[in-house]
């Protein structure tokens, strides 16, 4: 926040007085009248300087500098503190992003944000968080905005989009109807008033994606919905891709949604796949063209030192056995459930707890609403993308795999904080 300087801030501390301070009061009348003389002679010296002053913006009463070059003076409001450290084995640095209520970080070609979720309902609190970067980036959008919105109800966000429609950003959204038009608390409405055009997927399945193609140069996804809860309530991560080519495979995917209304298992098939960016080998897969399990379990099966994950949705059993097959082969797995619906017969995470595995229950009492795996502290798979039915067979869903070590650390410091405060069941029966 840039603080508004008082008159003494703007003319800066007397040295004189700060002398005195030090030196003791200076000696009342001193010089006589050789001082009045000095004095009316330093009042014609003064008032000739300020003269000099209004003509030539140039103060000659001034101390000489080392420069004498001169910028006008303006009030800048200062960038987020950002801390930049080395990454060791890698290209390039990474650098921690500054996020009033949630962390950051960026390299080359990505950024990324993790939410820190409060545990109240008090809108009046929810202010600073990852959706601030987000509205930052939309503020900046010159020609084309397209949303992809399973939710949408964030006040911040609401009013960068419809600040864009005003700069006359094209803004064009698909949405879940259920979720969106069909929910009072949504905002969709407002942008629908401003002439935003939707199209919602009017199923009972969900188009369950969130993200954002800004000017055809960027993609923002993750599991954050668009909403106040998603960003102030619940557990998240938002993945900012600078890439052409991830790009392109969003951008099919939306217009197969926007323009030709696909959804679901009607959509046409394999609009994802696989290229380098800055040395960085990104795939990208949608659900349920792609057959994502199966790449996933590969993913799962290559791992040779570590298995991390975090959970809202984990019924997926391929993807359970692998994980024990490792673990027996000696990988080292550990995870964290969303502890609503984990102990349901569909969930694996009795499977894995009664096979010895260090899996948990989040102690949060809000949403633990990753969809995230960790493998050899290298590997990011991310996205809307929940480990259940639903997503691999109905639902239109997203998920990005990663090979980056600066990113993975990333993943895992927060898999490290939604673990810190996780907890083990206590009731579960064990067959």
């Amino acid at each position: 926040m840039t603080r508004k300087a008082s008159k003494t801030e703007s003319t800066g501390p007397s040295e004189g007085r700060g002398k005195r301070a030090a030196g003791g009061a200076a000696p009342k009348n001193a010089g006589g009248k050789g001082g009045a003389q000095g004095g009316i002679l330093g009042l014609i010296v003064a008032v000739i300087g300020i003269i000099v002053y209004l003509i030539t913006g140039v103060n000659p009463l001034a101390a000489p500098t080392t420069s004498t070059t001169l910028t006008p003076a303006i009030t800048v409001t200062p960038p987020p503190a950002a801390v930049v450290t080395t990454a060791p084995g890698t290209t390039g640095t990474v650098q921690t992003l500054s996020v009033e209520k949630g962390f950051g970080a960026k390299k080359g070609f990505w950024e990324v944000y993790f939410t820190a979720p409060l545990n109240t309902r008090d809108r009046r609190q929810f202010v600073g968080g990852v959706d601030v970067p987000l509205a930052r980036a939309i503020d900046g959008v010159r020609n084309t905005l397209d949303i992809a919105a399973f939710e949408w109800d964030n006040d911040v966000l609401t009013k960068a989009v419809l600040s864009a429609v005003e700069r006359g950003v094209r803004v064009r959204v698909v949405a879940d109807n259920e979720h969106t038009v069909d929910d009072d608390s949504s905002t969709i409405l407002e942008l629908e008033a401003a002439g935003v055009p939707v199209i919602y997927d009017n199923r009972s399945a969900f188009m369950h994606n969130k993200f954002m193609i800004m000017d055809s140069a960027s993609v923002w996804m993750g599991s954050t919905n668009w909403t106040m809860n998603g960003v102030y309530r619940n557990y998240n991560n938002l993945l900012l891709l600078r890439s052409q080519r991830a790009v392109q495979f969003y951008q099919t995917e939306f217009d197969e949604m926007f323009t030709d209304k696909q959804f679901g298992p009607r959509s046409r098939p394999a609009n994802g796949g696989s290229f380098t960016q800055s040395g960085t080998p990104v795939t990208v897969l949608f659900a349920p063209e792609d057959d994502v399990i199966a790449t996933m379990v590969a993913e799962l099966n290559a791992a040779r030192q570590s298995i991390r994950f975090m959970a809202f949705s984990y019924t997926q059993d391929p993807m359970a056995q692998a994980m024990l097959a490792r673990a027996r082969a000696g990988v080292t797995v550990e995870g964290v459930f969303e502890k609503t619906g984990s102990e349901t017969a569909a969930s694996e995470m009795t499977v894995l707890l009664c096979a010895g595995l260090d899996v948990r229950q989040d102690g949060y009492g809000g949403v633990m609403h990753h969809k995230v795996i960790i493998i050899d502290d290298t590997t990011v798979i991310t996205g809307s993308f929940n480990f259940s039915d639903n997503a691999v067979t109905s639902n239109d869903e997203n998920l990005v795999i990663i090979r980056d070590p600066d990113l993975a650390r990333q993943y895992v410091a927060e898999f490290r904080r939604v673990q810190s405060i996780s907890t083990r069941a206590t009731d579960i029966t064990c067959r």
